[in-house]
């Protein structure tokens, strides 16, 4: 368990004495991406750089930045082309069924940015719909 602040040291001191004491330990050596210069800041803070550096990368998907309530009606959206690369009907009833589980978990619990306006999709009416598109 990581030792608590000693009482009367400020919490800058007490963080640089617990790195110094990791670094003599050892602790950084054979990180990712030792030795490599740092990417140049853009002014924004560093979290920000970095997931935006991924993004672009395509490391991360973009959607992924947005509160659920955002995120799942572009996924509703994007919904008919992601089933047309499925090639059975069962995987088809999972992709819908996870999406409705999170629909509903959305719902249940309190909203991130604008309230999600999605219900959850008739799993059966998707299905059929895949289906005269195949």
């Amino acid at each position: 368990m990581t030792e608590r602040k000693p009482p009367g040291v400020s919490f800058g001191s007490w963080v640089d004495r617990l790195i110094s004491a990791a670094q003599s330990r050892g602790e950084f050596d054979d990180l990712p991406g030792a030795g490599k210069p740092l990417p140049p800041p853009t002014g924004r803070d560093a979290a920000t750089d970095w997931a935006l550096r991924r993004a672009r990368e395509g490391d991360l998907d973009p959607g992924s930045f947005l509160p659920p309530s955002l995120a799942i009606p572009r996924e509703i959206q994007d919904l008919p082309a992601k089933l047309a690369k499925v090639r059975t009907e069962k995987r088809v009833r999972e992709i819908v069924e996870d999406l409705n589980e999170r629909i509903r978990e959305t719902h249940r619990r309190p909203q991130e940015g604008p309230p999600l306006r999605a219900m959850p999709l008739d799993v059966d009416e998707i299905v059929e719909s895949w289906r005269v598109t195949r």
